[in-house]
């Protein structure tokens, strides 16, 4: 299932729950780091998608050339605006090693 990659990609998939009296603050935070994501070396694919039926349910796909970008990714994505103010947002994420 999901987005394919090759050996020593990461891949990481999963869903993000933002409340719905959130909604209206996080997503344009959230898209402007969709948008810096897809610039960062080493990203290969990265979308988030909100569920049409669950509105507050987002589904995530990510794919990392490596470790080591994905690694800089996640230093980069905790020091953005969306960073701190999702951190307390319930997330099921599986991440694994192509």
């Amino acid at each position: 299932m999901g987005i394919m990659g090759k050996p020593g990609n990461i891949r990481l998939t999963g869903t993000i729950v933002i409340p719905m009296d959130q909604l209206e603050e996080l997503v344009p935070l959230l898209e402007e780091h969709i948008i810096l994501t897809r610039k960062e070396p080493g990203c290969l694919h990265f979308d988030v998608t909100q569920d049409a039926e669950t509105p507050e349910l987002f589904h995530v796909s990510e794919l990392f050339i490596d470790a080591c970008a994905f690694d800089a990714h996640q230093r980069k994505g905790a020091q953005r605006r969306w960073g701190a103010a999702s951190a307390d947002l319930d997330r099921d994420f599986h991440k694994e090693t192509l």
